[in-house]
């Protein structure tokens, strides 16, 4: 199943993608916290993809995300494998949708990072690494992007990571998957620059969720971004940048300077 968020006629809905057409559904694919079970059903009703807006598969109430996940990056960068997960947060308003702009707020080096993110279904805590799928709704594009200047004269990531628009997100939640071992990829102006497969992650989904669900409580629509791999680069404005996984789907976004 392909859950989107998309907007039409001033209302903001949610559907599953079936080819070209939206069929619409009524309440919201994720669980409440104070609730068990999701109320999401169809409408009886589609409408054309074209038709619509598709904005960011979720609203966040925290993105999580992970750093030298992938043994290539460490490579790239000569740094030793982690021993546990390096976590840090980007805030919900850095999140974007498919064909939003990126906006570059100053001359900085701003990179991209392909991920692959994990979108969170239900309310989470302490969830053993055997179960780690018993909280996930779906997984989608993730862009996590990165002003390296600031990064390295901060010492540590957060202003780097927390730019509005720097958390480009999409372009639907697949729910449907095995995320194990699924090609990321990166094409910048229709060149590809990453290319690596989930096999290579230094830590496994199910390891993260146990990880991260040990310090804080995951909500729905949280995401988790899984780390990205070698090859990441500058953008600049005019440039055209798109995430693409094996089976999820293509996220694709313009940067333009502010």
């Amino acid at each position: 199943m392909r859950i989107v968020r998309f907007s039409r006629d001033r209302k903001i809905k949610y559907g599953v993608l079936e080819g070209d057409r939206i069929k619409e559904y009524k309440g919201s694919p994720f669980v409440p916290a104070n609730r068990k079970t999701v109320n999401f059903v169809p409408e009886g009703t589609t409408c054309k993809i074209s038709e619509v807006k598709l904005l960011a598969p979720c609203i966040p109430s925290k993105i999580i995300c992970l750093g030298l996940n992938y043994r290539s990056h460490a490579k790239e960068f000569n740094l030793p494998i982690p021993k546990s997960p390096i976590i840090f947060m980007k805030p919900p308003t850095a999140v974007i949708g498919p064909e939003d702009d990126i906006v570059l707020p100053n001359d900085a080096r701003i990179d991209y990072e392909c991920e692959l993110a994990i979108v969170i279904g239900k309310k989470a805590k302490n969830i053993p690494a055997d179960n780690y799928a018993d909280c996930i709704l779906g997984y989608t594009c993730f862009n996590d992007v990165t002003d390296r200047h600031a990064q390295k004269d901060d010492g540590q990531w957060t202003r780097a990571k927390s730019y509005d628009t720097f958390a480009p997100t999409g372009p639907y939640v697949e729910t449907e998957i095995d995320p194990h071992n699924l090609l990321v990829e990166t094409y910048l102006n229709g060149e590809r620059r990453q290319s690596a497969r989930t096999g290579d992650l230094i830590f496994g989904i199910p390891e993260i969720i146990s990880f991260i669900s040990s310090v804080m409580t995951l909500l729905p629509g949280d995401i988790i971004a899984t780390g990205t791999p070698s090859g990441i680069g500058r953008i600049k404005a005019g440039d055209i940048v798109e995430i693409k996984i094996e089976g999820i789907g293509n996220l694709r976004n313009g940067v333009i300077h502010a």
